[in-house]
C-alpha cells in the first residue's frame, strides 16, 4: 500500500514538473529567439521614446514584433513574461481605486451598464454584417458555421476566451483567432495615437502614494497580488494573471491601505513584454489567412472605433467625465492594453478601468447565451 502511494506522489512530481518544464523555452535556439525578440523590443522601445510617442513602451515593442514577423523573422514571446507583465499592470491599476474614487465609479453604474449593451449590440452588428458580406466567399462553411464564425468573432471579449467557445460551436477558430489579434492591433495603435493628435493627457489627480515606492510594502503587495493571481488561475478565471492582481490591489486601496507605488521601470518592462506577445501573433502565415476576411475585419474595426467614440461622447455630455477617458472606456480593444493607455498617459483610469473589466466580465457571461438565442431566431 505504501508503495502504491509512492508511486502516485511520484507521479504527480512528474505531472508537475512537466508542466512546468513545458513553460520554459527549449534550449539553445528558442532561448536566443527570446533573447533576441527582447532586444528588438527594448530598442524599439527606446526609440519610440526618443520619437515621443504614445505609450512607448507598449508600442515600440508590438510594432517592431508584428513588423519582424510578418517578415518572416522567428520572434518568440515567453509566457511566463507575459504573464508577469499582465502581473505588474494589474497591480499597478488597482492603486488609483481610492475610497472616494470607488464611490465615485458605484454611482456611475448606469453608464457600465449601459456600455456594456452597447458592446454587446456592437459585435452582433458586426457580425451579421460579416455573415451577410462572406456569406458567398466561404462555401467550405455551412450556415451553422457561418453564423458561429461571424459571431465569435465579432463578440468585443477576450481572444482566447471566445476562440475556446467558438470551438465548440463548430466556428473557424483560425478565422476567429485572427480577426480578434487584427482588431486588438489596431485598437491599440490608433487610439493612443488619436488621443496624442487631440492633444489630451494628464487630467488624472494621482494619489500620493502612485509616486512613492516602499520596499517593504512593494513586497507585501507583490505578494499578495501573486497570490490573487495564483487564485484566479486556479478557478479558471478568463485573465487571471492580470484581474487577480487588479482584484487584490484594488481591495487593498479600496479599504485605505497602499503599501507602495509600483516602479516605473517595472510597469515600462511590463508594458515591453505585454507589447511583444501581441507582435508575435503576426507570423507570414497570419497575414495569408483569408484576405478578404481580414480587410473586412479590418474596415469593420475603424468603423466600430467611430462608433465607440461617437458612444462616448453621448455618455460624457451625460456623465461629465472628460471624453477621452470614456473613449478608452468603450473602445473595442484589449482591457490590459487600453488601461495602461489610459495610465500612462493619466486619462481617468479607474473609469476606464472598470468599464474593461465590467465589459470584459459581462461578454464572457453573456457570449453563449446571447449566440443561442440569435442563432434560434437566424433558423
Amino acid at each position: 500500500m505504501r508503495g502504491y502511494y509512492a508511486a502516485r506522489r511520484v507521479s504527480r512530481w512528474i505531472a508537475t514538473e512537466t508542466r512546468v518544464l513545458s513553460l520554459l523555452p527549449q534550449p539553445p535556439t528558442a532561448w536566443r529567439r527570446v533573447a533576441l525578440t527582447l532586444l528588438l523590443a527594448y530598442v524599439a522601445a527606446r526609440l519610440c521614446v526618443w520619437l515621443q510617442t504614445p505609450i512607448p513602451w507598449m508600442i515600440g515593442p508590438l510594432l517592431a514584433t508584428s513588423l519582424v514577423s510578418v517578415l518572416g523573422a522567428r520572434t518568440e514571446s515567453w509566457v511566463p513574461f507575459r504573464n508577469a507583465g499582465q502581473w505588474v499592470i494589474g497591480a499597478a491599476l488597482g492603486l488609483y481605486f481610492t475610497p472616494q474614487v470607488g464611490a465615485l465609479i458605484v454611482g456611475l453604474w448606469w453608464a457600465i451598464a449601459l456600455g456594456v449593451a452597447w458592446a454587446l449590440a456592437l459585435g452582433l452588428g458586426f457580425g451579421a454584417w460579416l455573415r451577410h458580406h462572406h456569406a458567398a466567399h466561404l462555401p467550405a462553411l455551412s450556415p451553422a458555421q457561418l453564423r458561429s464564425t461571424t459571431y465569435f468573432a465579432s463578440a468585443i471579449g477576450g481572444a482566447s476566451e471566445m476562440t475556446l467557445i467558438a470551438e465548440r460551436h463548430g466556428a473557424r477558430t483560425d478565422l476567429v483567432a485572427a480577426a480578434h489579434s487584427l482588431r486588438v492591433l489596431m485598437v491599440t495603435l490608433m487610439v493612443p495615437f488619436a488621443l496624442q493628435f487631440w492633444c489630451v493627457q494628464g487630467i488624472d489627480r494621482l494619489p500620493d502614494a502612485l509616486s512613492a515606492v516602499q520596499p517593504e510594502g512593494l513586497v507585501w503587495l507583490a505578494g499578495l497580488t501573486l497570490l490573487g493571481a495564483g487564485l484566479m488561475r486556479r478557478l479558471g478565471r478568463a485573465n487571471p494573471w492580470f484581474m487577480g492582481a487588479l482584484l487584490v490591489s484594488m481591495g487593498l486601496t479600496l479599504s485605505g491601505v497602499v503599501w507602495s507605488a509600483i516602479p516605473t521601470g517595472l510597469i515600462n518592462a511590463a508594458q515591453l513584454v505585454i507589447g511583444v506577445s501581441l507582435g508575435v501573433r503576426f507570423t507570414p502565415a497570419f497575414v495569408h489567412t483569408a484576405p478578404r476576411w481580414m480587410a473586412s475585419v479590418a474596415l469593420a474595426s475603424v468603423v466600430m472605433m467611430v462608433l465607440c467614440a461617437a458612444f462616448a461622447w453621448v455618455l460624457a455630455a451625460v456623465t461629465g467625465w472628460h471624453p477621452a477617458t470614456l473613449v478608452l472606456g468603450t473602445s473595442p480593444g484589449g482591457i490590459a492594453e487600453m488601461a495602461i493607455t489610459a495610465k500612462v498617459l493619466q486619462l481617468g483610469v479607474p473609469v476606464v478601468t472598470a468599464f474593461q473589466v465590467c465589459r470584459l466580465v459581462a461578454v464572457l457571461v453573456l457570449a453563449e447565451p446571447v449566440f443561442r438565442w440569435w442563432n434560434a431566431r437566424q433558423t
